[in-house]
């Protein structure tokens, strides 16, 4: 059996083009590079692990909100009454999948570098990848600390490394960041932990556009604020529409 879309119009091969990257496939990642593709853009969704694609910021789908018309939203009515988490996002992920727009990559973005008419992406990997735009939807990842107790981790979720290297290339390109911080509450007894990070401060944004590099958007929890499931995606609605509209 075989798995994805029976007819992907994303075919990436060496030196591909995309018309949108999307680095990061949280909540706010993963709607857009949905509504991107549906919409016809050839879209790169690049993340550190498939295995948390579309992550809730809890165990469970109950109370979130999902706006109408969002993937989020679609993946719910279709399982309603069951909503627990890890169904959830079984559905999910094989719902971004089947999207022949969407080219799904695990690895590790660490640079960006902006030519005239595109932005070639390093990775930890290797391969440098290329799009025309690039929208950072990296939660809180950007040199993301997590404090459980007196242990200090590396990463911006449990077990998930951050993206050091990443926020380091935005400073040195003159992005000022700033510090953010959220309490994660623990699941099934395990204990609660803090989450510290970095974002680009409110005078580095114009909208979702990066201001310093002309190729350059940022989306959900990355962006300064407080998130919610709906602000999230109704966000990610909103850029998509943007994007679209200054054509492929």
């Amino acid at each position: 059996m075989m798995f994805g879309p029976s007819q992907p119009r994303s075919q990436p091969q060496p030196g591909h083009l995309y018309d949108v990257a999307v680095v990061g496939a949280g909540l706010a990642g993963t709607e857009l590079a949905w509504r991107l593709a549906r919409s016809g853009r050839d879209v790169l969704l690049v993340t550190q692990a498939l295995d948390s694609l579309g992550n809730l910021y809890q165990p469970t789908v109950a109370g979130a909100g999902f706006p109408a018309g969002s993937v989020f939203a679609r993946i719910r009515d279709r399982l309603a009454p069951e909503l627990d988490g890890w169904t959830f996002h079984r559905q999910l992920k094989a719902e971004m999948e089947g999207e022949a727009g969407i080219h799904l990559l695990q690895s590790t973005v660490t640079a960006l570098d902006e030519a005239e008419h595109h932005v070639t992406l390093s990775t930890w990997e290797g391969p440098a990848l290329r799009a025309r735009r690039v929208v950072l939807a990296v939660g809180a990842f950007l040199k993301g600390r997590l404090l459980i107790g007196d242990t200090l981790e590396e990463a911006g979720r449990l077990s998930e490394v951050a993206y050091d290297f990443l926020a380091d290339d935005l400073a040195a390109a003159g992005v000022h960041l700033i510090g953010g911080e959220q309490t994660a509450r623990g699941v099934d007894g395990a204990p609660d932990y803090d989450v510290r990070f970095l974002t680009p401060a409110p005078s580095e944004l114009d909208g979702f556009r990066l201001r310093r590099l002309d190729r350059v958007w940022l989306l959900g929890r990355a962006a300064p604020g407080e998130p919610t499931y709906a602000s999230v995606l109704l966000d990610a609605a909103q850029l998509a529409e943007e994007l679209l509209g200054e054509g492929p």
